[in-house]
């Protein structure tokens, strides 16, 4: 027996290491080429790009390993089936089971080593990278400007635009400035139709080239008096082409290795998540609470007694408005429009505000459980992989290539899935993390039944038998009661 699980096990870690290292390359060199971009023609050095692979590696490990678990299971399977090993085994008394029992607890192994990942080198991981991509755009800021939103990572500026393109992505549509460096608020404003973005490495000035545009500053002058406040003196001009210098020196303080980002969902551990999750919850229900009391209080609401007042008013109408003159009524009428409009908006803003919170809290109640749901992929795309190649009798890297990515694809696509639902509060934590291993658990334990009693994937001649003899015995009857 100690032979046979040797053959075993040599014939599932072969194709596992094999399909496990493809799969790694395949996913880090896909994650190189989204980040392109950020690293080609930018100055950065080759040792920063192999540091920023490694930890792009460690990322998707865990991604990595549940495949190769999944097609290594349904060749090894698969290929034994083909060549009649099994049925050999059967003869001679070993079970199905029997035979893969080895191959089990290396699965199970497997999930523990992917644990492992998920928990300690994960975080790792994401914190390096993260923090290393913040640094890069620190290093060079021209990475750093986003299409689209004002950008605030420059000190003193506030700059927007619509479009970053060209070779270098250095040239800029529509370009609008906030130049901040009076400390006197949006005093200077600066938009133009083009702009270049022009900074040598090293240079702790970033230049910027704007073409065709319009220049306003508001003069306003410490401890100015409101009456020439209120005369707002200021200057404007029309351009061809306009320079502007921004310091940058700030930028190149620090190492790309500074760590500025600590506490984000993905780069704590399951003990720091427990940890950290009470607090935040409390932090949300507080938060609950002060919005009630705000929105209870801005609406006056007061006690409603049961019994009328003892002393009535006769000469009062019951209809309010009507005890007050028209200028009066208008008076009131514009009052309680003005606070309704006020409490209504006041609503819509704390209503985001909240939304946005329980989004945040909830991108950390999914991480602990999906830590642990994810980790045992491993094991359940084993017991769907492992029957379903037995099943099929086909073994190399054809038709269990095309079943491994189907599944995983449906694996994956329903953990997300999960995943998206319970971040917009639509399912709960745990079940939208779970909700993958939900939905592929009956297809394991089918497709387990279905192997160990040696049938096929779908009998088909079971099902229309079953069809001819309803048929045949719903006949039958007709049969008899004619009779």
């Amino acid at each position: 027996m100690k032979t046979l699980d040797r053959y075993i096990l040599k014939s599932f870690l072969i194709p596992f290491l094999a399909t496990f290292f493809i799969i790694l390359f395949v996913l880090v060199m896909q994650a190189l080429w989204l980040a392109f971009d950020n690293f080609a023609g930018k100055g950065i050095s080759v040792g920063i790009i192999l540091k920023f692979l490694w930890y792009t590696t460690l990322l998707v490990a865990p991604q990595a390993l549940p495949i190769g678990v999944l097609l290594s299971s349904i060749m090894t399977l698969g290929s034994l089936s083909e060549n009649y090993e099994f049925a050999a085994a059967k003869s001679a008394g070993v079970s199905l089971q029997r035979m893969v029992r080895p191959i089990v607890f290396l699965a199970i192994f497997l999930s523990n080593i992917n644990f492992f990942f998920l928990n300690y080198v994960y975080p790792y991981a994401t914190l390096k990278q993260l923090n290393m991509k913040v640094n890069i755009k620190k290093k060079q800021p021209a990475i750093a400007l986003v299409a689209g939103s004002f950008n605030t990572e420059i000190p003193n500026f506030q700059i927007k635009f619509e479009e970053k393109y060209g070779e270098n992505d250095n040239l800029l549509k529509e370009v609008m400035i906030y130049d901040l460096s009076s400390k006197k608020g949006n005093n200077k404003i600066i938009t133009a139709k083009r702009g270049e973005i022009l900074s040598d490495e090293g240079s702790r000035y970033m230049t910027f080239v704007l073409k065709d545009g319009h220049y306003f500053e508001h003069h306003l002058k410490n401890g100015a008096s409101l009456k020439e406040r209120q005369k707002m003196p200021a200057s404007y001009a029309d351009f061809d082409e306009y320079t502007i210098n921004i310091d940058i020196s700030s930028f190149n303080e620090g190492s790309l290795e500074d760590e500025k980002y600590k506490t984000q969902f993905n780069m704590l551990s399951l003990a720091q998540l427990k940890d950290t999750l009470p607090t935040m919850k409390k932090d949300y229900d507080d938060f609950v609470t002060s919005r009630a009391k705000n929105l209870f209080l801005s609406i006056d609401i007061e006690d409603l007694h049961q019994y009328p007042d003892s002393l009535i008013n006769k000469e009062l109408s019951t209809d309010i408005l009507d005890n007050f003159d028209l200028k009066e009524k208008q008076n009131i009428i514009l009052t309680a429009t003005s606070k309704l409009e006020r409490t209504i908006n006041n609503n819509a803003s704390n209503k985001e505000t909240l939304k946005n919170r329980r989004k945040y809290l909830n991108l950390y109640d999914i991480e602990f459980y999906n830590r642990v749901a994810f980790s045992l992929s491993c094991l359940l795309l084993f017991f769907i992989g492992a029957p379903l190649g037995s099943i099929i009798r086909k073994g190399g890297m054809g038709l269990p290539m095309i079943l491994a990515i189907a599944i995983y694809v449906l694996y994956f696509f329903s953990n997300t899935f999960g995943r998206n639902l319970a971040e917009e509060s639509s399912l709960t934590a745990i079940t939208g993390s779970w909700l993958s291993v939900f939905i592929m658990l009956p297809l394991a334990i089918t497709l387990t039944v279905r192997a160990t009693k040696d049938k096929g994937l779908f009998d088909i001649n079971s099902f229309f038998a079953s069809i001819r003899n309803s048929f045949k015995n719903l006949f039958s009857k007709k049969e008899k009661t004619i009779k």
